[in-house]
Order: C-alpha cells, then structure tokens, then sequence
C-alpha cells in the first residue's frame, strides 16, 4: 500500500473546500482559480459515466470499477467515498507531486472525505463555504429549476446535517455576496501561505541562514 508523504515542510499547500449544495461552493472556487494560478483543481476518479461536455482527464477521469477497486485495494487514493451507487477518489500521487512542486491543489469534497484528508494531512487547509441563512439556501435550490419538491427538501435535510460538521473546518465563510465572499476566500488562502512552516518550506535558504547565525 502507497502512503502519504506530504508534511509540513512540503512547498505546496493542500486547500480543502467544503459546502452543502447550494452554497456557492462551484462559483467561488472557479473564481479564486482565475485569480491564482498556483492553486490546482483536483481531478477525481470516478466509475460514473461522463454527461455531456465532460472530458475525461479534464472534469473527472473516467475509469470503470474493477480499475477503481483494484487502485483502492494498492492504496492509491488519499480519500474515496461511493454516492448513488458510484464511486470516486482522490488520487494520492497527482497531490503529492503538485505540493512537492510547491504548486496548491485544491480539493472540493464533502465534510466526510475531508475527514479522510485530514487524518492523513493534517497541515491541510479546509474552507467551509456557508449560505447567509437556510431561507437563502431554499430559494437558490428552488431557482435553478432542476428539482422536485421532494429532492429540494431532501437537499435541505442533507445541508444541515453537513453544517452540524463546520466547526472542524479551519474557515467559515458566509456566501451573502459573490464577491465578498471571493476576497474572504482568497484572504483565507493568503493567510495560510504566511505561516511560518508554509514560508519555510518556500524560502529555505534565508531560513537555514537565520538557524546558522
């Protein structure tokens, strides 16, 4: 079995972003990715087939499920979880190459595969994206016109029940406005490059020197 050898002494910071559906989650973390280019979407495995406009390599690699259990039998996925009867996981080689190369991968999973993270990386950085009130939450389920009312409270249930876990999460961020809530999600990420493991691992050389004098 693979294990994980990412610590806190690697140049790259893993991002965890959490949010029940209807948060925002999606819009925000495309828009902080247009804005720094050295933060890296994670591309999950999963055995579900693509929709439409999907590519493989690109929004999901696409794999069938003898080839999902055999890589989780070698340990080859950092987290994993099955939702409506497919599964999907996040793979441990693609993380730690990128944090090695001192570039940011960015996670976008619920609160139980953030769970998984960090017990394996608990230097990991977790975001919790929150709606201003559930009200606010019902109405934008309700607008974009997909659902049911059936699934729409099944969703609702489900929110709460994924809030219940916010205080494990490192930062809350409250999605009222768009754009507020972008510069507090950026001021997160920002934050968490100026700790002093984080600057140590991007700047050895002056710190080795200060342990010198």
């Amino acid at each position: 079995m693979s294990v994980f050898h990412a610590n806190a002494a690697t140049p790259g910071a893993l991002f965890i972003v959490s949010a029940p559906s209807g948060a925002g989650k999606t819009t925000l973390v495309r828009e902080l990715m247009a804005r720094d280019t050295d933060i890296h979407h994670s591309v999950s495995y999963t055995t579900r087939p693509p929709r439409p406009a999907e590519r493989n390599g690109h929004d999901y690699h696409f794999i069938d499920i003898q080839t999902f259990l055999a890589m989780r039998g070698q340990g080859d996925f950092l987290e994993w979880a099955e939702v409506h009867g497919n599964f999907y996981g996040t793979s441990k080689s693609w993380l730690l190459n990128e944090m090695q190369a001192g570039r940011d991968p960015l996670l976008e999973i619920d609160w139980q595969g953030a769970q998984q993270v960090r017990s394996q990386i608990p230097q990991a950085v977790s975001i919790f994206i929150m709606p201003p009130s559930m009200k606010e939450l019902e109405r934008r389920l309700r607008s974009r016109g997909q659902d049911g009312e059936e699934i729409i409270q099944r969703r609702v249930a489900a929110a709460l029940g994924e809030m219940r876990h916010v205080a494990e999460f490192d930062f809350v961020i409250i999605n009222d406005d768009l754009q507020a809530a972008l510069e507090d999600l950026w001021a997160a990420v920002k934050a968490s490059r100026l700790a002093f493991n984080r600057q140590r691992a991007r700047h050895p050389d002056m710190f080795e020197f200060l342990e010198q004098c």
